[in-house]
C-alpha cells in the first residue's frame, strides 16, 4: 500500500460525498492507495455516502466512528488503521483533482529518500451569488497564507515554507515521521493549531521542510460566513494561551512571544478594553462586506480594494484574538468569550457582567 488517505469528518455526509466522489475518480493504480474516514461522534450518514461513492472505484475504504473528541483524536485513531508507507491527509470539504494521489506520491518519490511534508494546492470553490467577502478569503491571507506563496521562494521546489503551513487539508508526509511523534496531540480538541503544532514536532524530530506542490490540487468547498470568520477568531486567541501552556517551543515560533505569560494578559487586557469601541464598528463595517457583490473589487484598482478590506478589518480581528486570549486566562469558556464580543451564536449573549470582569481581572 502506498498510500493512506485519511479524512476526519463530523455531521457533513453531502460534503464527504463530493471529496470522495474525487478519490473514486483517481489515476492511481487500482490497490496503491486506501481510503479511511474517521467520523468524529455519531455516523450522520458518513457510512452510508461512502458506501455509495466508492465500491465501484475498487478502492479499498473504511469508514469508523469515534468518540466525540476533535479531529486531532479522530486524525490519531486513522493513523492507527492506516497501512500506506505515505499518509495523505484531506479535510471532508474538500474535492481532489483526479490526479491528486499519484502527484503527492510523485513528490515524495522525487525526494531521493528525504523525509517531508508536501502541502497541495487548495483554491477555493467560488459560489453565487460571489461577493467581495468571499474574495477576502480567495485572495488574501485571511484563513490560509496561499496568496503569500508565490514569486521566486514559489518557483524554488526546495524552498522549505515552515511548518506554519503544514495545513492538513491537502498534506502528506511518510507514516513513520507521523508516527515517530505519536500523531497528534489531543488537548487541541478545535480545529485551530493541532496541525500545526503536528507538523512542528514532525520538524523538530526529522528536520522534515514543509515543500509545495501546487500540482496536487483539491478544490475548498467551504464557504465562510463573515460571523464564521470573527467567531474562528476568538477561538484562536483562546487555544494560543493552551497551545503556549502546553507546546511553548511550538508557540513561540509562531507569535514570537510567550502567550501564557502575565506581560502578555496584561497587554490583552489592556488592548480589549481600549480598543472596543473602535473594534465593535469595524466588526459591523467587516460584517456588511457580505452583502457587497465580488465585482465591486473588479477593474485596475480591484487588488488595491481587496487588500484595503483585508487591512480595514485587522484591527477588529486582533481585537477578537486577544477577546479570547482574555477569556482563557480567566477560566471563561470560548463560547462566553464569543459572545461578549458580539459574535456569539443568537441567544447566547451573556449579561453586562461579562465586561465588568475584563477590569476586575486586570
Amino acid at each position: 500500500m502506498d498510500v493512506s488517505v485519511l479524512i476526519p469528518t463530523h455531521g457533513r455526509p453531502e460534503k464527504l460525498r463530493a471529496c470522495l466522489a474525487g478519490l473514486a475518480r483517481q489515476t492511481s493504480a487500482a490497490g496503491s492507495f486506501e481510503i479511511l474516514i474517521g467520523v468524529d461522534g455519531p455516523d450522520r450518514g458518513e457510512g452510508r455516502v461512502a458506501a455509495e461513492t466508492l465500491p465501484p472505484c475498487g478502492v479499498p475504504f473504511a469508514v469508523s466512528a469515534f468518540e466525540r473528541r476533535g479531529p486531532a483524536a479522530t486524525r490519531n485513531r486513522l493513523l492507527e488503521r492506516a497501512r500506506g508507507r505515505l499518509l495523505l491527509w484531506l479535510n471532508d470539504d474538500v474535492r481532489p483533482d483526479a490526479a491528486l494521489v499519484r502527484t503527492h506520491a510523485e513528490a515524495h518519490a522525487a525526494l531521493g529518500g528525504r523525509t517531508a511534508m508536501v502541502l497541495g494546492a487548495s483554491p477555493w470553490v467560488v459560489h453565487q451569488p460571489d461577493r467581495l467577502f468571499d474574495r477576502l478569503v480567495r485572495e488574501t491571507s485571511m484563513v490560509f497564507f496561499y496568496d503569500q506563496m508565490t514569486g521566486p521562494r514559489a518557483a524554488d521546489p526546495d524552498h522549505d515554507w515552515g511548518f506554519r503551513h503544514a495545513w492538513t487539508l491537502n498534506l502528506s508526509l511518510p507514516a513513520e515521521a507521523a508516527r515517530a511523534v505519536g500523531g497528534f496531540c489531543d488537548w487541541l480538541p478545535r480545529a485551530v493549531y493541532e496541525d500545526l503544532e503536528f507538523a512542528y514536532r514532525v520538524r523538530e524530530r526529522t528536520g522534515s521542510p514543509v515543500l509545495y506542490r501546487p500540482g496536487a490540487v483539491v478544490k475548498h468547498d467551504h464557504r465562510y460566513e463573515p460571523l464564521g470568520i470573527l467567531r474562528r477568531d476568538v477561538v484562536l486567541g483562546y487555544e494560543a494561551v493552551n497551545l503556549a501552556r502546553r507546546s511553548p517551543g511550538c508557540a513561540r515560533e509562531i507569535f514570537r512571544r510567550d502567550m501564557a505569560g502575565a506581560a502578555e494578559a496584561g497587554y490583552a487586557m489592556g488592548f480589549v478594553e481600549r480598543e472596543e469601541r473602535a473594534a465593535r464598528r469595524n466588526i459591523e463595517l467587516f460584517c456588511a462586506t457580505a452583502g457587497a457583490p465580488a465585482t465591486v473589487a473588479d477593474g485596475p484598482h480591484g487588488a488595491l480594494l481587496v487588500r484595503l478590506a483585508f487591512e480595514q478589518a485587522v484591527l477588529a480581528r486582533r481585537w477578537l484574538f486577544y477577546t479570547g486570549l482574555v477569556g482563557a486566562v480567566q477560566g471563561r469558556s470560548v463560547e462566553d468569550a464569543q459572545a461578549w464580543a458580539g459574535v456569539g451564536e443568537p441567544g447566547g449573549r451573556p449579561e453586562a457582567s461579562a465586561v465588568d470582569s475584563l477590569s476586575a481581572a486586570r
